[in-house]
């Protein structure tokens, strides 16, 4: 929470206003199914929180970062937004057609992740989807810094990184149903021009 805080303080809105085009490919997936409530965990200062808002969806983000918080309710007035830890879910009875989490679940160590994706199971009606991104062992800065468990590395100090293999992130979603995996390459221009090479998976449960 500190590092997010520090970073949000220091950048404001880091990766700008305008959706991810990761966003802009599961937008395109969930448009193809009866989608009214989305679920989006990790959702910083609201830039993807007010993307599915502006294309009519009821959404709900969380966030751990006070700071982050703030930003987005100047930035994005449609959405509801809850602060708090994604490993606290739930914080209310809803269950949601439909989570997206861009590039966070990478953030989270191995007994973390798994409580993760078990909470955002639980949170998902039905037949409900997810659409997760994250850094794949194709990134740059995949064995930077100091290794902290099998493929997750400190590349950034207070912050380490996983970096999934398409066998590892199949496995981490064991208990949904697959539609989709790929890689999508995501350019960035903060501190610099820089692409990420993101896989995605697109679920149902």
């Amino acid at each position: 929470m500190e590092y997010w805080n520090n970073r949000y303080l220091d950048n404001g809105k880091i990766w700008g206003t305008e959706p991810s085009k990761t966003a802009l490919y599961a937008l395109k997936l969930f448009k193809k199914y009866d989608i009214i409530k989305i679920l989006i965990p990790g959702s910083g200062y609201g830039r993807h929180t007010k993307f599915f808002s502006k294309n009519e969806y009821e959404v709900t983000g969380i966030e751990i970062s006070e700071t982050a918080m703030n930003i987005a309710k100047g930035f994005d007035s449609d959405s509801k937004l809850i602060l708090g830890s994604v490993l606290n879910m739930p914080f209310n009875d809803e269950r949601y057609d439909a989570i997206f989490c861009h590039s966070f679940l990478h953030l989270l160590l191995r007994n973390e992740r798994g409580l993760f994706i078990e909470k955002c199971y639980n949170q998902l009606r039905e037949g409900g989807l997810a659409f997760f991104t994250v850094f794949s062992e194709q990134e740059s800065s995949f064995g930077r810094g100091a290794k902290i468990e099998e493929n997750t590395f400190e590349s950034k100090l207070y912050r380490p990184t996983h970096y999934f293999t398409e066998r590892d992130l199949l496995d981490h979603f064991k208990t949904f149903s697959v539609i989709e995996t790929g890689i999508i390459e995501e350019t960035e221009s903060h501190g610099g021009l820089h692409t990420h090479r993101l896989r995605y998976i697109f679920l149902q449960k």
